[in-house]
């Protein structure tokens, strides 16, 4: 058996953004706790400069992990979304819809957070609260009647009442498992960059429909911006193998000289996309979050607030059964961590995967009907209100962090 050093009451796998949220949810409502997070990279802040939009109801769960205050002063609120739709040799582009305004007062409804800000204000906050083992990589997973066990290639073995994985999208712990997925090719590719320009986007998001896809500029802090859009393999590859010039120019007419003239700053990188949603979100012992449960389109930026709450959820119940003295990796505690999350996560994956497909074409029928759509929608306060509050992550069902683990 393992040495009593190995024995743990959680064990983390993956330390990306999501696992490092439930890691520090634990240690800071549930001081004492025994808490391994085991990952295949160093922890270390990544180097991948991206930024992710924070919807809302996330930016409550860091001020609630009091690490809000680190992260904020290097993001950039989205004070304002416009939608735009054209065919593909439109030189117009007409906005059907916009989002304004704020879901409380002096409360965005989200923030872009440069990737690696994020991850060193979680990593900073964590210290030497849990066990970092890293770099590891896990070979197998047992799960018995009152402990999960890990096995590490070097040899080591780890024991837990319960273990997350938070490993992605091809999750070696939901292999090992044996937790099918669901999925679907979309057989696109997501492109992204960041860009300096001319004129101040003035903390706007643009997401404008073309028929390969959506592209979406999204607000970083002084004239500068993320771009994620999604084109086909063969476009893609023929966009990375331009010089930095070339790509600005096709940026620039596509945003229809929006923000005036465009540099970019980085080389493009590519990614497949994919829909995968895990047919079970937990195993004997094992609950999913974020990829590891479910990787969904990016056409609403919710990929990784889902996991997020993923983690803010799973965090509140397995603290209430701790506080009460019982199991965390209980049966119990994992089928109400499936019911409450597996709804939501479900349901978004439907919503991008109906909008990718209806705003995916250069179908004249088709792009009328929906432009008529989006048209209405714009002239409703109270279903745009309804639409931000949803996208802001403050609908029903949302994780109440900080005021269940105040009660302390």
């Amino acid at each position: 058996m393992p040495d009593v050093s190995d024995r743990y009451d959680v064990i983390v796998a993956g330390g990306g953004p999501v696992g490092l949220t439930l890691a520090l949810a634990l240690t800071r409502f549930m001081p004492g706790i025994r808490l391994a997070l085991v990952d295949r990279r160093d922890m270390t802040a990544p180097a991948d400069p991206r930024a992710s939009a924070l919807s809302a109801g996330v930016v409550r769960i860091f001020e609630a992990l009091d690490i809000w205050r680190d992260v904020a002063a290097h993001a950039q609120p989205i004070l304002a979304m416009r939608i735009t739709d054209s065919g593909a040799d439109d030189i117009a582009r007409p906005r059907f819809l916009s989002f304004e305004g704020e879901v409380a007062p002096g409360e965005p409804f989200a923030h872009m957070v440069p990737n690696p800000v994020l991850v060193s204000a979680l990593l900073g906050a964590l210290g030497k609260t849990v066990d970092f083992i890293a770099p590891a990589e896990i070979v197998g997973f047992v799960a018995g009647p009152a402990a999960a066990e890990l096995n590490l290639k070097d040899g080591r073995r780890l024991v837990a009442e319960l273990v997350v994985a938070a490993d992605g999208g091809q999750s070696t712990l939901r292999g090992l498992a044996g937790i099918p997925t669901l999925t679907h090719d979309y057989k696109q590719m997501g492109i992204v960059t960041t860009i300096s320009h001319a004129l101040d986007h003035e903390g706007v998001a643009y997401e404008h429909f073309r028929p390969a896809g959506p592209f979406a500029s999204l607000p970083l802090p002084g004239k500068r911006s993320s771009l994620v859009w999604t084109e086909t393999p063969e476009a893609a590859a023929r966009y990375r193998a331009m010089t930095r010039a070339e790509i600005a120019g096709i940026i620039e007419a596509v945003m229809g000289s929006t923000l005036g003239t465009v540099t970019v700053d980085e080389d493009l990188k590519a990614f497949p996309l994919k829909l995968g949603i895990a047919r079970s979100f937990i195993a004997p012992r094992l609950a999913l979050v974020g990829d590891a449960a479910h990787v969904v389109h990016p056409v609403a930026g919710q990929g990784l607030n889902l996991g997020l709450k993923d983690a803010a959820a799973l965090a509140e119940l397995a603290i209430d059964a701790m506080r009460l003295g019982l199991d965390p990796g209980s049966a119990d505690v994992l089928a109400r961590y499936q019911r409450w999350r597996r709804m939501d996560t479900t349901l978004m994956a439907f919503v991008t995967d109906g909008m990718n497909r209806l705003f995916s074409n250069d179908i004249a029928p088709v792009r009328a009907l929906r432009d008529i759509g989006l048209g209405l929608v714009d002239r409703l306060p109270i279903v745009k209100t309804a639409m931000i509050r949803e996208a802001a992550g403050l609908g029903a069902g949302a994780p109440r962090l900080e005021e269940r683990f105040q009660q302390r």
